[in-house]
């Protein structure tokens, strides 16, 4: 079932130099439980994109729809991880992760073991206590995305959430994620610039154009899940990303 539609999106920034044409005519639709990564070229306008497909940036003409109904702003079934994690400095990981639940009225009991079970399935219950100094960027990242997911919204956003991690955290945090999204039974749309981990993760992968921004073309990603990441070094992955490599215009 198609949750998520765009319709002809188009996005154009005023400046002091004229005005920036992001995105231009942009259609695409994403099904439930599917995860999506879009890549693209460095200011092809995939950051844009995400904003507006959730709801916090509204295109100049064109229309998103959220499962059948116009989207007119962020909603509660929708989570969202960005480049940085973003945490409350004086909060602890466990009061980071209860934050969305408080901002809704829920407190108590119940509040407190969703977030613990979010903590524990990130491998950081040892960490419960810690504030964001005394954390690692990738815990950092975890507890950001163990936020997202304490509410249980029906979609991610994430936008190049492990672009600022070493390769060998970031493959790590690949696997959890990928974890994660399976058992969960989430839908995900996902930026990223690294192909690889685009491959390794998603069903689909959406290729934008150089500004303004179309979707240039698009890739059905055949290994099934769960994936392991041995698959990275097989001649059928590398041949996939050499083809969307190819795709991609600089």
């Amino acid at each position: 079932m198609v949750i998520l539609e765009a319709r002809n999106l188009s996005m154009i920034y005023k400046t002091r130099q004229g005005p920036i044409e992001a995105l231009r005519d942009v259609s695409l639709e994403v099904r439930e439980g599917e995860f999506v990564c879009i890549v693209g070229p460095s200011g092809c306008g995939k950051t844009t994109l995400l904003r507006i497909l959730s709801g916090l940036l509204k295109p100049v003409s064109g229309l998103v729809f959220w499962k059948g109904e116009p989207l007119k702003g962020p909603r509660p079934e929708m989570g969202f991880v960005f480049q940085k994690a973003n945490l409350m400095p004086w909060r602890n990981a466990l009061e980071n992760i209860l934050l969305p639940l408080e901002v809704r009225g829920l407190n108590g009991p119940k509040a407190l073991e969703k977030a613990s079970s979010l903590l524990e399935a990130m491998g950081l219950e040892s960490f419960r206590y810690a504030y964001p100094r005394e954390l690692s960027g990738g815990m950092e990242q975890k507890i950001a995305l163990a936020r997202a997911l304490v509410y249980d919204p029906d979609i991610l956003f994430l936008d190049e959430p492990f672009s600022s991690l070493d390769a060998l955290t970031r493959e790590k945090l690949n696997v959890e994620l990928a974890s994660l999204w399976r058992s969960r039974c989430k839908t995900v749309v996902m930026v990223t610039h690294n192909l690889q981990e685009a491959i390794f993760l998603a069903d689909r992968v959406i290729v934008m154009s150089p500004r303004p921004g179309t979707i240039k073309a698009q890739f059905a990603v055949p290994f099934p899940h769960p994936r392991a990441l041995p698959l990275i070094f097989t001649p059928e992955f590398a041949a996939l990303a050499r083809k969307i490599r190819e795709a991609i215009e600089y």
